[in-house]
């Protein structure tokens, strides 16, 4: 990797030569990433599973999005929450409530400032990369199933179930513009990285080209049998369009010839979504409705041995005419997921691939190490079954392992939501910080916001405030010297804790337990009324103190530090967890 920093090249010049990887592990060294191999895509194919991450509450994951620096993993799911996953350890960080209904759609601006997410109930909301929302939009009244930002990101236009695609000014959060021209549902749209040109596909098994300017449909491309799920423009270069349906295939078109060059066929179910790779223009992956990602190179045909290989339609003499050429898979993952793969992010620097699924996980995979070759024969590419009978997955283990995790991740999540959750505001009583009202006063109707407290005359005879004493207001307003001699001729005696005046604390039940009680209860000094037994002594014990006997029998006061857990034990702990090593 330092070497080509060093040695890097504009592309106009040819990239740098440098000695090609070998299936070695001693060549992980020289593992670089994507970036510095532009010509190889088949070295950034990622068939290697790193990683799979479950929420406390499993929900169907719609939407996965890496953050623009890549540091982070977003995650959109059915119940309406954005998750945020570690980049690097993939582990869990926090979880907020974004929408109240399903996320079907994000994403982020090119100039990596927005964040902009769709739901159920058609609802569009602004979001800053810290997660703060600064508006929220009814663009549509169904639910939308695709978003995107226009190539300077003034505008942005969504997909709705109801057979249009608005474009909205996104400073303004205003509707400029409604596309009407499909016959059903809009399941998917795109709008191009460089151009003034807009895509979209439906149930009406059309994918269509949009002007933005004057809202005209400048064409519409029949490739399909079956309801197109999801279109895209390949965001390098701009001049092809993947589009795949439910028909079991996936078509690339050329804008240049506005007709299809390449068939993409291997799937044995419908073809759910898919995706380009940020660096490759000919690398392509696509996620089945039976959980299977595949992964397709343009340049290389990978046909079976019994399927003759057929020709591209550049090289055809005929190119306008010529049939599409049938591309196969260079790389499958059978079993990458038990349900339906709803979508795909790549990590900014080409690397790591996220996948959300019906199946409630999120799935990261990247490529294998030079020389490893075992990730073929693991149980998501062979199935649980065929790994466990060739020894390349336990499932006692794989319990094992996943109920730690899930342990791991559970107590991330609960670190993560201590800072989100505030205790509720109680009612004060004026003129007393600190002091919660009772709990029958009510408000009085006169205003519809905020906490109201009955007036002063209303809190004569109630819970806490005895017939004849003043009031709290009078009480915060009254003179020092005027409350202490009051507190010293005993007018002013310590309101009961049940009922109103006059009566007294109940008897306590049969054989009470004083120990039962929380600490501090009751407070020092208080008399105990008859039936009572004598409250035990104090303890003194905190986290991590022990507190001495003396030998009279009574407890001390000598408070001692519990003796630390070993560095020893410490680290044959986090040995047992993989995170370290053991030392050799």
């Amino acid at each position: 990797m330092v070497q080509w920093m060093r040695h890097r090249r504009p592309r106009y010049k040819g990239g740098f030569m440098m000695e090609a990887e070998r299936p070695s592990a001693s060549y992980v060294v020289d593992m670089l990433s994507p970036a510095a191999r532009l010509d190889k895509a088949v070295d950034t194919i990622p068939a290697k599973h790193i990683h799979q991450s479950w929420n406390k509450n499993r929900h169907p994951i719609n939407i996965v999005r890496w953050t623009p620096d890549g540091r982070r993993c977003l995650t959109g799911s059915s119940s309406g929450e954005f998750t945020l996953w570690n980049g690097m350890a993939f582990n869990f960080e926090t979880i907020m409530q974004a929408h109240d209904s399903a996320i079907r759609a994000a994403a982020y601006s090119h100039s990596e400032d927005w964040l902009i997410s769709a739901d159920q109930d058609g609802v569009v909301k602004y979001w800053q990369p810290n997660f703060n929302n600064v508006k929220a939009i009814q663009a549509h009244s169904d639910p939308i199933r695709d978003i995107a930002f226009s190539p300077n990101d003034a505008k942005f236009i969504t997909a709705c179930d109801d057979a249009t695609l608005k474009i909205f000014d996104f400073a303004a959060g205003i509707e400029e513009s409604t596309l009407t021209g499909h016959n059903w549902d809009a399941k998917s749209v795109d709008w191009h990285p460089t151009k003034g040109l807009i895509v979209s596909g439906s149930k009406d098994h059309q994918v269509k080209l949009w002007d933005p300017r004057t809202g005209r449909c400048l064409t519409s491309l029949h490739g399909h049998k079956n309801t197109v799920a999801r279109t895209a423009f390949e965001p390098t270069r701009g001049q092809l369009l993947a589009t795949c349906a439910r028909d079991q295939t996936a078509r690339v078109f050329d804008l240049r010839m506005m007709r299809d060059v390449c068939l993409l066929r291997g799937h044995e179910k419908d073809i759910s979504t898919l995706t380009w790779h940020p660096f490759h223009t000919s690398l392509l992956t696509t996620g089945g409705s039976d959980g299977s990602i595949f992964h397709y190179l343009l340049d290389e045909p990978n046909s079976p041995p019994d399927v003759i290989p057929s020709m591209p339609a550049y090289d055809h003499p005929d190119p306008i005419n010529a049939p599409a050429q049938t591309i196969y898979p260079a790389h499958r993952i059978q079993y990458a997921h038990e349900f339906a793969v709803w979508s795909f992010s790549w990590h900014p620097l080409g690397h790591i691939l996220a996948s959300g699924s019906n199946d409630r996980a999120t799935h990261f995979w990247t490529r294998p190490r030079p020389g490893d070759t075992k990730y073929s024969s693991d149980e998501w590419h062979v199935g649980k079954a065929a790994a466990e009978a060739q020894g390349t997955w336990d499932r006692r283990g794989a319990r094992r392992s996943m109920r730690e995790e899930e342990e791991q991740e559970l107590e991330d999540e609960v670190e993560g939501l201590v800072d989100q959750k505030m205790p509720a505001k109680q009612p004060i009583l004026p003129g007393l910080p600190g002091l919660t009202a009772a709990p029958n006063i009510t408000r009085d109707g006169t205003s519809t916001g905020g906490a109201q407290i009955r007036q002063q005359s209303q809190l004569h005879g109630m819970v806490g405030f005895p017939s004849g004493l003043a009031p709290p207001n009078s009480i915060a307003k009254m003179d020092p010297s005027e409350f202490a001699a009051l507190m010293a001729e005993g007018k002013l005696p310590a309101p009961p804790p049940f009922g109103g005046p006059g009566q007294g604390i109940p008897p306590p039940p049969p054989n009470f337990d004083f120990s039962k009680l929380p600490p501090g209860m009751p407070p020092p000094g208080f008399p105990l009324p008859p039936g009572f037994s004598p409250m035990p002594p104090p303890s003194v014990n905190g986290p991590g103190l022990q507190t001495t006997v003396n030998d009279s029998g009574g407890a001390g006061s000598i408070r001692r530090r519990a003796p630390l857990p070993s560095q020893q034990e410490s680290l044959m702990m986090e040995q047992r967890q993989g995170k370290y090593r053991i030392a050799r």
